[in-house]
C-alpha cells in the first residue's frame, strides 16, 4: 500500500502560519493563513516544492478545524479554523499538494472536543432537555471546575477537553459522516487518530470498515475515469493512530488501524545516542522486527519519527550535534514509515521543557535548506529506490556501544531481480572512523545514499558520525 513506501512530512498549521493561540470566536472573519502553504512561482521557496525536494510524498496536517485554542479542543469538525481560513482555502491546499504528488492525511480528534463544541454548548444551555446530553459522560448531580451545574468527564483530567461518549451510536454516526464529509469536501487520503489508545475499539472497527469502503469507492471512481486498461494508483484510505506504549497489535490489525506511532523506538533513537549505547535501539528493533518467531510486528509498518509537535526537537534533545545526521540515518534505515517534522530537516531547535508546546510549533515564513536537509533528501531517495528498506526484515550483524550494522532483506518482491534485495545499514556514532568487522555475505556493494562502490571482504570502514546503506 502507498503509505508503506512513503516518506511523511508533518505540519502543524496553526503554528507554522503564525495563527494567534486563542480563537477570537464567532463574528470574526476568517484569515486565509493556510494560503501561505500554496505553491508559488518562486520555485524552491514554497512548501509543496520543498517537501517534494526533500523526498517526502505525504503530509500529515495537525488539526485544522475550528477549535478553542490548540486545535485539539474542537468546536466544529466541519469548519476550517477561522484563524487558518475557510473550507475553500484548505481544499485549494489539498489540491495543490496533490498536484505535486503529495498525499494528505489530517488529524482526526475523535476522543474529545472543546468546551466550545456546538453540541456541548447545547447541553450547557438546555441541560436535561438537550438532545446531545448523551453524547458526553455527564452527571447532573455534580458540578464541573467551570461551574456548569453538571459534572462531565474530561480527557485524562483535562476539563477543557470534553470526552465524547463513543459508545453512543449517534456520536459514532456523526463522526463517520464527518469523515465522509472531509473526503467529499477536501479529497483527503487518510486520518491520523489523536490519542488512539483512548478510543473505543468498536468505534475504530467501524472506522476501519468505512476506510475500506472509501478505498473501494475511490478505486472504482479512478477506474471509471481512467478506463479499464489504465494503471490505477493505490487508493487506500490510510488510518494511522497515535499510540504510546504497550502492544501495538492491539490497535494495528486487519480490523482497526493500518499503522501507529512508534514511541518505543522514538525514545530509543535519541536516548541510545545520548547514552552512547546503541544496544538500546537495536534491542527495540530486534524485539519488534527481529527474525525470532516471537517478535511482535513482522509485516507491519509502524510510524517512526525523531520529533513531532509534542516533544522536544531532535536538534535540542541530542547532546552531541554530530549525532543529528546519524539519528536520521537510523530513522530511514530501520523498519517502518519515516516522518520528518517541519523545520527539523534543517535543524530547527526547541525544548518542550523550556517553552511548552507552542515553542515546538513555531511560525516559519518559508522553508530553509542546508547540509542536513541535503542529507535527509539523500536518505529519502535511497529508501524510495530500495524495496528492502521499505519492506525488508531486520537482523543485526554487529553491535557495539557506538556502532551497529543491521540487515534489511526482502524476498519474492516483484520488480527486482529474482525478487530478492538485501541492504546493510552501517552506523558509526563515534567522532572517529571505525572499521566494522562482520560477515557481509558479499564482496562488493554500493552505497544507496552516495552511489559509492565498496569492497567489503571482512568488513567496512564507517566514517565518523557516518551512516552507509550498502546494497549487497
Amino acid at each position: 500500500m502507498w503509505f508503506e513506501e512513503s516518506v511523511f512530512y508533518q505540519i502543524y498549521p496553526l503554528g507554522l502560519t503564525g495563527a494567534p493561540h486563542e480563537n477570537p470566536g464567532e463574528g470574526t472573519e476568517p484569515v486565509p493563513r493556510l494560503r501561505a502553504l500554496l505553491s508559488t512561482e518562486a520555485a524552491g521557496t514554497d512548501w509543496p516544492t520543498h517537501i517534494r525536494k526533500l523526498g517526502a510524498d505525504a503530509v500529515y496536517f495537525s488539526p485544522v478545524f475550528e477549535s478553542d485554542t490548540h486545535g485539539y479542543n474542537t468546536r466544529d469538525f466541519r469548519l476550517i479554523d477561522r484563524r487558518l481560513g475557510t473550507n475553500a482555502d484548505f481544499a485549494d491546499v489539498v489540491q495543490d499538494f496533490h498536484a505535486h504528488g503529495i498525499r494528505v492525511v489530517i488529524d482526526a480528534v475523535f476522543n474529545h472536543v472543546g468546551r466550545g463544541f456546538w453540541a456541548f454548548r447545547d447541553v450547557q444551555e438546555k441541560r436535561w432537555d438537550s438532545p446531545y446530553k448523551d453524547w458526553f459522560r455527564i452527571s447532573f448531580d455534580g458540578n464541573s471546575n467551570y461551574n456548569d451545574g453538571f459534572w462531565y468527564e474530561g480527557w485524562e483530567g483535562h476539563y477543557d477537553l470534553v470526552k465524547l461518549n463513543l459508545q453512543n451510536q449517534d456520536v459514532r454516526n456523526y463522526l463517520l459522516d464527518t469523515v465522509r464529509f472531509w473526503v467529499k469536501e477536501f479529497d483527503i487520503d487518510g486520518l491520523r487518530l489523536d490519542v488512539a489508545y483512548s478510543l473505543d475499539f468498536d468505534f475504530m472497527k467501524q472506522l476501519r470498515q468505512l476506510a475500506n469502503a472509501l478505498s473501494h469507492e475511490r478505486y472504482e471512481a479512478a477506474r471509471q475515469a481512467a478506463g479499464p486498461a489504465a494503471d490505477i494508483p493505490d487508493t487506500t484510505f490510510f488510518l494511522l493512530g497515535e499510540t504510546l506504549h504497550g502492544d501495538y497489535n492491539r490497535w494495528v490489525n486487519d480490523e482497526m488501524l493500518m499503522s501507529c506511532t512508534n514511541y518505543e523506538c522514538y525514545k530509543g533513537l535519541w536516548s541510545s545516542l545520548n547514552s552512547r549505547n546503541l544496544f538500546e535501539i537495536v534491542h527495540s528493533l530486534k524485539r519488534q522486527f527481529g527474525p525470532e518467531p516471537w517478535t511482535l510486528y513482522k509485516g507491519k509498518h509502524l510510524f517512526n519519527f525523531c520529533d513531532n509537535h509534542d516533544v522536544t526537537r531532535a536538534a535540542s534533545i541530542l547532546t552531541e550535534p554530530g549525532h543529528l545526521p546519524v539519528l536520521y540515518g537510523l530513522l530511514f534505515g530501520m523498519p517502518g514509515i519515516p516522518c520528518v517534522y517541519y523545520g527539523s530537516e534543517w535543524g530547527e531547535k526547541a525544548s518542550k521543557q523550556a517553552g511548552g508546546d507552542w515553542n515546538l510549533r513555531p511560525a516559519l515564513d518559508h522553508p530553509e535548506w542546508n547540509d542536513l536537509t541535503d542529507w535527509i533528501a539523500a536518505l529519502a531517495a535511497a529508501r524510495r529506490k530500495s524495496p528492502a528498506l521499505c519492506y525488508g526484515d531486520f537482523r543485526d550483524l554487529l553491535i557495539t556501544n557506538l556502532q551497529t550494522v543491521f540487515q534489511r532483506e526482502v524476498w519474492n518482491f516483484a520488480g527486482i531481480p529474482e525478487g530478492h534485495e538485501r541492504v546493510l545499514v552501517a552506523v558509526n556514532a563515534d567522532d572517529k572512523p571505525f572499521f566494522a568487522h562482520f560477515q557481509a555475505g558479499t564482496e562488493k556493494a554500493v552505497d544507496l545514499i552516495t552511489g559509492k562502490g565498496y569492497s567489503l571482504h571482512d568488513g567496512i570502514e564507517i566514517p565518523a558520525f557516518g551512516v552507509i546503506y550498502l546494497k549487497a
